[in-house]
């Protein structure tokens, strides 16, 4: 070995110096990004209203399979497959399959889109943020006696009777608020008359403080993610207390962890369950290999991996379980079920937690801190993905954007931000909820994490993951890792799929239901990331040549082997200057930490 790190080997090699790429500059740093990409608005925002939305328990049930036997074994592979490969989402499996490589850019469409929408929920937040500063000492939500306010707003303890009986419907100064002076809401998605400019302000300045994160690459925003993932639970804590300890939050609880059996009968559950595990856990967006790829070759991930889960789901409960409990306080101030207490949605954060922070001494006090808390969860979550994105884009394109990445991570924020404003009109709601079904949830995720799972565990090989795995960190998984990698995942989600396929529910928004048109426009979201991997198939049987059955045989033949670790060590060669990555003429892969 020389001074410049090539193995003498007479063959031909390619030396990739990972501190060109950048690395994390502490063990811990790693696993707080993580959970702050799993540990965010997919829990707090995201969790709760798909719980209320498929009757409670019978979700947890879902869920609960799902995460089991999908959601933390593809986390674990995803992030050992990026530590090994020192590679993001969009070349990784391409790596591992060259027909699949559609998967890399479906993936970075998914995130893309993703990133599109999810900023909007910090302009929100802002919002609120704001308003609640302006209104000190009360809060605009306390009362009825403001010119965004109408005729059926009531407060807790009037008669609601009396109120029903005159108005038909009645509402609560904060669902006023969320619809009539935050989002400006029409009556549908063909009534997005003006713009909302002080919304539009507010994704300006989410996208300003996403940007400021990542600017140098999220391996150099270190301590920023220990805040951003710790910060959270302390006030998710102090707010579970408070909730737990309302009056009716028994009802509401008892309605979350109660299963409705016959809902497990119908496919939404399973869908919205095993989706809600690839949102929450960020499976299928490329973000788990970006993190991966900055840690050193030997990192435990394992163990990092388990922990993540873990706390993602544990985060997931504690929100349900705040959530439900102020519905259930809700139900018994309006008069009626859990189950019908609000319109369900992407809105109900909005509609609960700023209801049990007016129940707390020191109110406007504490709807600071919260929203300061839904801002860093929105923002911890949201730099993570578009670092997924530029990761991807950079891991294509080295050459053209790495000596520019700069300029391209601001190039990207500005994109999204212009491409946002359309959700921040008077009925951008219904773009938000059209965008949050079909682009980054469901069967897009579903169909592009399948493919993923082919190519890793069926093409790759399950047991040569487990040879990854143990090469870089000495660790052998168990059989029940294979099993799931080969088996389990890839059946739950083929399974739930065709479910989805079959049993297709157009998207609604309350009781709103979409033109045929919008419908049409949701789909063709969905097929903008899908296509990419057919797509891709057909056209790498067009410029490759050879035989049919050569094209076949090469596009599933990895270009990545497995070698023995004693072979993979080279002494000598400080982890902190560089790792190197080795092609040989017979394609095999070695690594040298």
């Amino acid at each position: 070995m020389d001074k410049t790190g090539y193995w003498e080997a007479g063959a031909e090699v390619v030396q990739v110096e990972r501190k060109e790429r950048g690395g994390w500059t502490n063990k811990l740093d790693f696993l707080f990004s993580c959970i702050s990409l799993s540990v965010g608005l997919g829990n707090v925002w995201r969790f709760p209203y798909l719980c209320y939305e498929n009757g409670g328990g019978a979700f947890l049930i879902t869920y609960g399979i799902a995460m089991i036997f999908c959601g933390i074994p593809m986390f674990f592979q995803e992030v050992a497959i990026g530590q090994y490969l020192g590679s993001g989402g969009s070349t990784l499996v391409g790596q591992l399959c060259p027909m699949l490589q559609g998967v890399g850019y479906a993936t970075m469409t998914i995130v893309f889109l993703l990133d599109l929408y999810y900023c909007v929920i910090i302009a929100w937040t802002l919002f609120y943020l704001i308003s609640t500063f302006a209104w000190i000492p009360e809060l605009p939500w306390s009362n009825c006696d403001n010119w965004w306010n109408s005729k059926s707003c009531f407060v807790a303890g009037m008669n609601a009777t009396i109120v029903q009986n005159y108005t038909n419907q009645t509402l609560t100064p904060v669902e006023e608020f969320w619809q009539n002076r935050v989002l400006g809401q029409t009556d549908g998605i063909t009534s997005m008359v003006g713009m909302r400019w002080e919304l539009l302000a507010c994704l300006v300045m989410g996208w300003s403080m996403v940007y400021l994160v990542i600017c140098r690459g999220i391996h150099q925003s270190g301590k920023v993610v220990w805040f951003t993932a710790i910060f959270p639970y302390i006030v998710l804590i102090i707010l579970f207390i408070r909730g737990v300890t309302l009056p009716g939050a028994a009802d509401g609880l008892l309605y979350f962890i109660t299963p409705r059996w016959h809902e497990l009968l119908s496919p939404r559950p399973w869908i919205d369950g095993a989706s809600q595990i690839f949102f929450a856990y960020s499976i299928g967006t490329g973000a788990l290999p970006a993190l991966g790829s900055y840690n050193a070759f030997n990192h435990n991930c394992y163990r990092d991996a388990v922990i993540t889960c873990v706390i993602n789901t544990l985060t997931s409960l504690l929100a349900g379980c705040v959530t439900f409990s102020i519905l259930g306080n809700i139900a018994l101030e309006k008069g009626t079920s859990v189950g019908s207490v609000v319109n369900s949605g992407p809105g109900l954060v909005f509609l609960t937690y700023p209801e049990v922070v007016l129940k707390l001494p020191g109110a406007t006090a504490w709807a600071i801190i919260f929203f300061l808390m839904l801002i860093t969860l929105g923002i911890d979550s949201e730099f993570c993905l578009v670092e997924s994105f530029v990761t991807g884009m950079v891991d294509n394109w080295p050459k053209l954007l790495r000596p520019h990445r700069g300029k391209f991570t601001l190039f990207v924020c500005l994109l999204l931000c212009l491409l946002g404003i359309p959700m921040v009109t008077h009925g951008g709601i219904y773009i938000f909820q059209l965008m949050d079904t079909y682009s980054a949830s469901g069967m897009c995720l579903l169909w592009v994490c399948i493919f993923q799972t082919v190519a890793i565990s069926w093409v790759f090989g399950g047991d040569k993951v487990i040879e990854c795995v143990d090469v870089m960190m000495g660790i052998r998984p168990s059989k029940f890792w294979y099993f799931c990698w080969v088996y389990l995942s890839p059946a739950v989600m083929i399974g739930i799929f065709i479910f989805y396929v079959l049993d297709y529910v157009p998207v609604t928004y309350g009781t709103y239901e979409y033109p045929t048109w919008a419908q049409v426009v949701g789909i063709g979201i969905s097929l903008a990331s899908m296509l990419w991997i057919p797509g891709y198939a057909v056209y790498y049987f067009i410029v490759t040549p050879g035989s049919f059955k050569q094209k076949v045989k090469d596009g599933l033949t990895p270009r990545v082997k497995v070698r023995p670790r004693e072979v993979t060590v080279v002494p000598k060669l400080p982890m902190s200057e560089s790792s190197v990555v080795l092609l040989t003429k017979n394609n095999s892969f070695l690594v040298t930490p």
